[in-house]
């Protein structure tokens, strides 16, 4: 079995944000990037097939020279070999078109990537690149066990879980639950040494053309001070909820 883990390059969820040129562009000075969580949860399960069925895997980004870092510690990881796609991603449509092209001309089995990244959070690559490659598609994925060609995969629905029935080619949007955080594997010095010497393939776009634009970012409000309220004032309290938090 061939899998293929989609890798994005994302800032740590504790980095402080800024943006710069009149907020038309995210600063990157100072931030700490690093695989985006969702991709490390199917990374770990890629892994799994590896050491239990013999599968190889390959790890591929769609983004510039600064992503190889990334890559690298997905390869101490214990991925096989990386693919760079060597264009800087504007919209999820672009990437999802080059990842396509990869997995086109890898004829990869399995393909797994987080449901969305922890950036942006569109979670709309996994569906579109299954669409472009007329691969079967399941995400929210929480469980897969794959048989041959035979798949059983669990995905979270509202109020539960429901337990599905496909067939490869197959692409996955994985969450926590495909593997648990305790299971996430931190890469060892043999791992990275290793890793110096697997190949990074850099291979260039199929098309630079992107369907959208980011015209301007914008952060969030700052949260307004705290009112402490004494614990026999129930009445204020209640007059706060409901006229200021309108909550009640």
């Amino acid at each position: 079995m061939k899998i293929l883990v989609c890798i994005s390059h994302v800032p740590d969820t504790t980095s402080k944000i800024n943006f710069t040129e009149n907020d038309t562009k995210f600063d990157t000075n100072g931030v700490q990037f690093v695989i985006n969580p969702y991709d490390e949860f199917c990374l770990t399960r890629a892994m799994w097939f590896k050491e239990k069925q013999g599968a190889s895997v390959t790890i591929v980004n769609v983004g510039g020279p600064e992503t190889e870092p990334t890559l690298r510690k997905a390869l101490a990881i214990g991925a096989d070999n990386a693919i760079r796609v060597n264009v800087n991603p504007t919209d999820g449509f672009q990437v999802a078109k080059e990842l396509a092209a990869v997995v086109k001309n890898g004829e990869y089995d399995l393909v797994l990537a987080g449901k969305e990244s922890a950036d942006y959070n569109g979670q709309m690559v996994p569906g579109m690149l299954a669409t472009l490659t007329d691969f079967n598609f399941i995400n929210g994925c929480v469980g897969i066990e794959v048989d041959g060609t035979a798949v059983t995969a669990t995905r979270e629905i509202d109020g539960g879980n429901e337990t599905l029935s496909t067939s490869l080619p197959l692409v996955i949007g994985g969450q926590k639950g495909v593997v648990e955080e305790k299971d996430l594997r931190i890469p060892n010095m043999r791992g990275i040494m290793m890793a110096r010497k697997k190949p990074l393939e850099v291979v260039e776009p199929v098309s630079n053309e992107a369907s959208t634009s980011i015209k301007s970012f914008e952060k969030l409000p700052a949260k307004g001070a705290v009112k402490l309220v004494d614990a026999d004032n129930v009445d204020e309290l209640i007059s706060l909820l409901h006229n200021e938090a309108k909550v009640i």
